[in-house]
């Protein structure tokens, strides 16, 4: 079974930048599609961006498009999620999730992935 921990979450005031980190026990980050996520309070979670760890191909909600740059990192095993140009709105719990279909599209519906991490809090206040 694989576990998921992110981490690299915190407080920080609007137009600054933080980097999310998901790490996995013993993955190869080519096997997996992987997938970031957040939920704030009262609403449903959506998928903020993703990447296809066999080529590295990335997908980006609309929302995050230009300020959010997601990468991943073989040799550390690690997938990060950079925001830059945070806004109050981008305040939520940020999951990350991985399924094991390394040659389709990834996704940013929650539906096909099968491993999540617990989440990190971002919230961007003055």
């Amino acid at each position: 079974q694989l576990q998921l921990v992110e981490s690299g979450g915190g407080l920080v005031q609007p137009g600054e930048s933080l980097r999310l980190s998901c790490t996995g026990h013993g993955w190869s980050l080519e096997v997996y599609r992987i997938g970031w996520f957040r939920q704030a309070p009262g609403k449903e979670r959506e998928g903020v961006s993703c990447i296809r760890g066999s080529d590295g191909d990335t997908r980006y909600a609309d929302s995050v498009d230009g300020r959010f740059t997601i990468s991943m990192d073989n040799a550390k095993k690690t997938v990060y999620l950079t925001l830059n140009s945070l806004r109050p709105e981008d305040t939520a719990v940020y999951y990350c999730a991985a399924d094991l279909r390394p040659f389709d599209q990834c996704a940013l519906i929650t539906n096909p992935y099968n491993y999540w991490g617990q989440g990190t809090q971002v919230t961007v206040s003055s």
